[in-house]
């Protein structure tokens, strides 16, 4: 056997070595965020007594909750649907392919980059406070973090096109427009659907927890019945939710196969 197939002694005291300082991180970060191990283990039994209750749901309370779950599917369409069309051309300005000024493709990024690192619970607090409670500021708040997060993924997957068509089109005297229309669009189409997919699943479970804050939908029955200890109540709740999210997962996968 050749002595360069041999796996490198030093591997294992180096892997033994990084296993130690994760330890050593996770124990100072537990002290420091004051985590309490024993503490939880502890009040272990008050979780039986939670998973009990909600384990006899109240079944006639699935009548009650089937508008504000449509509310919820309502809030993530359109949210997601502004999001993404606002992101579409935002993404072209962006891309570093299309749009060839260092200076424009900068300020867009860093436009992006400023909406990224904006929570969307504190963007959902934010229009609660600047258009009252309802599913209004639930839309806002998705329209902006779709926006954020798919026209990253989008300029993105622009800037790995082939530059063939690209180049093609310039020579010949084509427009900006001829350019995206006829070499970026085509390669980009597909990926900015499965992109629009996989926002609208994102935005379906984000929905749910804007509204327990006061943004319309599910959340807000939640809300009330965490508060009144209904845990029968949050049991049909979280079934409802589930079923839903893995119906549109199931059918959002399989569209995303047929796209890519």
């Amino acid at each position: 056997m050749n002595s360069q197939t041999l796996p490198k002694r030093g591997g294992l005291w180096k892997n033994i070595l990084w296993l130690v300082i994760f330890i050593l991180i996770l124990i100072v970060s537990g002290d420091i965020s004051g985590v309490d191990i024993p503490r939880f283990l502890m009040n272990a039994g008050q979780m039986n007594i939670i998973i009990e209750k909600m384990a006899r749901p109240d079944w006639a309370y699935v009548s009650i909750i089937v508008d504000p779950i449509l509310e919820t599917l309502q809030m993530a369409i359109i949210g997601t649907t502004i999001g993404a069309l606002v992101a579409f051309p935002f993404s072209l300005f962006a891309a570093r392919n299309v749009v060839h000024s260092k200076w424009i493709t900068g300020v867009f990024r860093f436009v992006l980059n400023i909406i990224r690192t904006i929570p969307d619970l504190m963007l959902a607090a934010l229009f609660v406070a600047i258009v009252g409670i309802g599913p209004v500021a639930g839309v806002i708040s998705l329209a902006v973090f779709t926006f954020g997060m798919v026209s990253k993924l989008f300029f993105e997957s622009i800037e790995t096109i082939d530059d063939g068509p690209i180049e093609a089109i310039t020579a010949s005297g084509g427009s900006k427009l001829d350019i995206i229309r006829y070499a970026v669009l085509p390669q980009v189409m597909s990926h900015f659907l499965s992109y629009l997919l996989y926002a609208f699943e994102i935005n379906i479970r984000a929905s749910t927890v804007l509204g327990y804050i006061g943004a319309g939908g599910i959340g807000i029955y939640l809300q009330r019945s965490l508060s009144q200890f209904r845990y029968d109540q949050t049991s049909i709740i979280v079934l409802v939710i589930f079923a839903v999210v893995l119906i549109i997962d199931t059918i959002s996968n399989k569209l995303r196969e047929r796209l890519i």
